[in-house]
């Protein structure tokens, strides 16, 4: 199974058998248990519900409390449900990075960095006003352009909220998979800071053959 919930531990690099210097991302993903295993004709499609680090049973409200109680599981922390790469997964198993394999590309799901509220310069890339003394529009947001109705349109690039957003890293390659101490080492953008959760799934574009 191709589908699995770590957190980004840090970086680090490694030797390849030709002897390269890869620069990878480590990736902890302590063993994962199959929650749930749907099925089309109880639930209309195909999927799988991994449970990721074991909880509390207080930190859980009651809904989630019964449910873990009805499959007779151990209750996990964070849960996620999968549609592809299900293999025979089934209630109750155990999932390990064991499913991937050096050169697989894979798909890395996180939350990015909250930077907070910023500027349209550091949250759009703006380009800014003059640099020359005078300017008076060093950092500032330049014309709106015609509003119509004394507001802003919607998708102007304004300052606000930058960061804290879910993200995908698309096409990752996987260097290595330590079975013994269940890490995933990738080459490649891994979203989100020191021991973020992210989500790793097999790569719904794979290029490593051309495709």
């Amino acid at each position: 199974m191709k589908n699995i919930i770590g957190r980004k531990v840090g970086m680090t690099n490694v030797f390849a058998p030709d002897g390269t210097y890869v620069p990878v991302t480590v990736i902890s993903a302590t063993a994962n248990t199959v929650v749930e295993r749907k099925i089309k004709d109880k639930h209309g499609y195909e999927a799988v519900v991994l449970g990721f680090e074991d909880a509390k049973i207080k930190q859980l409200t009651k809904p989630m409390r019964g449910r873990f109680e009805k499959l007779k599981l151990a209750p996990k922390t964070v849960l996620r449900e999968f549609r592809t790469g299900l293999g025979e997964a089934a209630a109750g198993d155990a999932v390990t990075v064991a499913g991937f394999a050096p050169g697989d590309r894979v798909d890395v799901i996180g939350t990015s960095k909250g930077k907070g509220f910023t500027g349209i310069i550091k949250r759009w890339n703006g380009s800014g006003g003059g640099a020359s003394h005078g300017s008076m529009i060093h950092r500032q947001p330049g014309s709106a352009g015609d509003t119509n109705a004394a507001k802003t349109v919607k998708g102007a690039h304004r300052p606000g909220q930058f960061g804290n957003d879910r993200v995908t890293a698309l096409n990752v390659e996987v260097v290595q998979a330590d079975e013994a101490h269940n890490l995933l080492l990738v080459k490649g953008s891994v979203p989100g800071g020191r021991n973020g959760v992210v989500i790793v799934r097999a790569s719904v574009k794979d290029r490593s053959h051309g495709g």
